[in-house]
């Protein structure tokens, strides 16, 4: 163990390994069911929480927190030892959940209660990996310019069901605004042409808004590209945090602390604002255009949740190369990347240059 003296030693939680009661075989959570179940034997059994424990994550006050948000996890590796069979383990630092390459139990590792946050509520899987695979083969099948030959070869690698951390937010928004709103019209030129004029008038006031759970990815070792297009979750529906959740799944910590996270979630907020006072604005006054649109943002009552959220993450190889996909493991919306058949991409542009070509041409002689 000489060459391991920065890595943290920590054991598995004792209540993660659920043994079947039938054949004493490991136990895993099942998404068709939200039960523990048996793969040997099939055997099922509810998972049971404590009954003075919330049904739900319950929000958590910001500031309260984010003197223990943004710890630091420590050392990028840890080494884990096994309850139930004694083998030592090298795991990433961020990872906390696995399954030991031993004895195949499930393995739930304790947190620096000091340096860490716990979850407060866990999305169960809904989606099993066969179903995840069968998303998979009709999302690729409606993918235009991916070749054909990809189509029909793709055969995504094993199924990895992963439990990614989440920051959600709930906030009180006040926001003052100042603008301008357009009113087209058309006009007559000397000529008689028509053209468009816009009539700009100045705007402003207060918009108040209730933000509920502003969605920020807590880690940084995924092509977020991919996983904001399996957005959006159904945060509300969670489950307060049990290892039994996540036992035969691997898990994630979150890599980005609390105050980094409501930064984040403050821009995404902003943006949103933005788009609703506009809508607002055109609604009232019946305009089509808005611009110069400026405002000041007073967040009252800020909440936050710390979820795990279900993905399943695979690839398949064409050409060589390697294409990684996700589908979100609740609701079993499908993101990836694909090859990009050239000939598809030309046949497609030309075809789209010969309609407006011939339109131009029917517009011209009529």
């Amino acid at each position: 163990m000489d060459d391991f003296n920065d890595i943290n030693i920590v054991d598995t939680k004792e209540e993660t390994d659920k043994k079947c009661p039938q054949c004493g075989g490991v136990m895993d959570f099942n998404p068709s069911t939200g039960n523990l179940k048996c793969p040997y034997c099939d055997y099922e059994e509810n998972i049971k929480t404590e009954e003075t424990a919330p049904e739900k994550a319950e929000e958590m006050d910001f500031y309260a927190a984010e003197h223990t948000a943004n710890k630091d996890w420590g050392t990028e590796t840890k080494t884990v030892l096994c309850k139930a069979c004694g083998a030592e383990s090298i795991y990433d630092a961020l990872q906390t959940s696995a399954v030991c390459p031993f004895c195949g139990s499930n393995q739930v590792m304790d947190a620096n209660e000091q340096d860490t946050i716990a979850p407060g509520g866990v999305v169960p899987f809904r989606i099993s990996d066969k179903e995840a695979s069968e998303l998979f083969h009709k999302w690729i099948k409606k993918r235009w310019f991916c070749p054909k030959l990809a189509k029909d070869s793709a055969k995504p690698k094993r199924f990895k069901g992963i439990y990614l951390p989440y920051w959600t937010f709930d906030t009180n928004t006040v926001s003052s605004y100042r603008g301008e709103y357009g009113i087209d019209h058309t006009k007559k030129d000397k000529d008689g042409n028509t053209r468009t004029v816009t009539d700009w008038h100045k705007t402003s006031g207060t918009h108040r808004e209730f933000i509920n759970d502003e969605l920020v990815l807590a880690s940084k070792n995924h092509d977020m590209s991919i996983l904001h297009k399996l957005e959006p979750f159904d945060t509300e529906n969670n489950k307060t945090y049990a290892p039994e959740y996540i036992a035969g799944f691997v898990a994630e910590r979150y890599s980005l602390g609390l105050k980094d996270a409501w930064s984040k979630a403050m821009n995404s907020i902003k943006e949103k604002l933005r788009r609703h006072i506009s809508d607002k604005i055109k609604k009232e006054h019946r305009a089509d255009r808005i611009r110069n649109l400026n405002l000041s943002t007073d967040y009252r009552d800020i909440t936050y949740k710390y979820l795990l959220l279900p993905i399943w993450i695979s690839n398949f190889k064409y050409n060589d190369r390697v294409y990684q996909f996700m589908v979100n493991g609740q609701t079993g919306k499908v993101a990836g990347k694909t090859p990009i058949s050239i000939p598809k991409v030309i046949i497609t542009v030309i075809g789209v240059i010969a309609v407006i070509a011939l339109l131009y041409y029917l517009r011209i002689w009529n």
